[in-house]
């Protein structure tokens, strides 16, 4: 009995240390399951940071992309050249730049008024005769005249604006001639103004700026240089009135005319619009220049020289807004007379506000004493 009893003692013992045991290693995996349950969120958390700084990453890419395609920006810059176009065609119809087109229809455009007074007209109105407007170092005669001959030469000293030779092919007249600067030389080329300045004095310059005057002076694509004699001949004549004697120019003359008129906003008459629409009909495919320096390529179909009128106008501009009339310093001689021997002027100054300036050698009131350089043209 104390054997068995024992023995069963002993065999319960072990099965409670077993329990005992499986119940501990139990405990362990719970808090080991336990342990590893809160480790995953911790770990998750860790992931989650990761993960937003990937998105962060492509956020910032993705947000990006409209920048760099630059949509809107471009639609900015294309909605801006309307406003761009907007600007040159108001440059375009403030005279700025060149004119173009077939002549006849430009003529078309020009209003059609009358001649006004010529009151308050002067030289001095349209600033310093030949001013170096482009600031190039030389003055507009030089310019033009370097411009128009060919085979030109230099006065020395002068860095090549002072012209001393050159072979004109004369617009005007067709004629060729041998240009020598001199005292009884220099007026055989003379600078012309294509629209005459006291003609656009009374057609519309009074209406323009000083600065506008003084462009309009000095504007190449007005100036020609020409026959001397021609130059005189033509005064301040409109196309109605005076028509050059090559007559294979004439189309190229009156379209020169136009683009001025249109470029300086000045009109036209009605004698003036009929003589050139008269002009063009023989030619009506001529354009409107677009730039100086015409040269006649035709042959002369010449007339012969007339006297020389007193009054030069080969420096045609418009003129500022009206003034009070300048008195002339001495009274205009006849048209025939060809010395200065009953006008005298004091200085280049009276000259100017006469509105004679410059005086070529031959002219009424020209003098030894207003040609500094001697080369036959005072007051330049």
């Amino acid at each position: 009995m104390n054997n068995s009893g024992g023995a069963g003692e002993r065999q319960y013992s072990n099965i409670t240390r077993g329990v005992f045991s499986r119940e501990r290693s139990l405990t362990k995996l719970i808090a080991t399951i336990l342990a590893g349950t809160m480790l995953l969120p911790l770990s998750a958390c860790g992931g989650s940071d990761s993960d937003t700084s990937a998105l962060s990453s492509d956020s910032a890419s993705e947000s990006a992309t409209p920048s760099e395609s630059a949509s809107p920006s471009e639609t900015s810059e294309s909605s801006a050249s309307p406003s761009d176009d907007a600007s040159a065609q108001s440059n375009a119809n403030s005279g700025s730049s060149n004119a173009s087109g077939a002549a006849v229809d430009m003529l078309a455009t020009l209003p059609v008024k009358g001649r006004a007074p010529k009151t308050g007209y002067a030289r001095t109105q349209f600033g310093a005769a030949w001013s170096d407007v482009d600031h190039n170092g030389c003055d507009t005669r030089n310019d033009i005249l370097k411009r128009d001959m060919t085979n030109v030469t230099f006065k020395p000293g002068t860095h090549d604006c002072v012209v001393k030779t050159g072979t004109l092919n004369d617009p005007y007249t067709g004629k060729t001639i041998n240009f020598v600067r001199g005292q009884h030389t220099s007026t055989a080329v003379q600078i012309d103004h294509v629209v005459a300045l006291s003609d656009a004095w009374q057609k519309g310059a009074q209406q323009l700026n000083a600065d506008q005057r003084l462009q309009l002076a000095n504007d190449p694509y007005n100036l020609l240089a020409v026959d001397g004699p021609a130059n005189q001949q033509k005064s301040d004549s409109d196309a109605a009135s005076w028509l050059p004697s090559n007559k294979s120019f004439r189309c190229q003359y009156v379209a020169r005319q136009i683009g001025v008129k249109h470029k300086y906003a000045l009109w036209v008459t009605q004698a003036e619009k009929d003589a050139m629409t008269n002009v063009l009909s023989s030619c009506p495919g001529q354009t409107v220049p677009d730039g100086g320096g015409v040269v006649a390529s035709a042959q002369a179909d010449s007339q012969p020289a007339q006297t020389p009128e007193p009054a030069q106008t080969t420096q045609a501009a418009p003129a500022p807004a009206p003034a009070p009339a300048q008195t002339q310093a001495a009274p205009a001689p006849a048209p025939t007379q060809q010395s200065g021997g009953d006008v005298y002027y004091q200085n280049c100054s009276a000259v100017r506000a006469a509105g004679k300036a410059p005086l070529y050698q031959g002219q009424p009131g020209y003098s030894r004493k207003l040609d500094r350089d001697g080369d036959g043209v005072a007051c330049e």
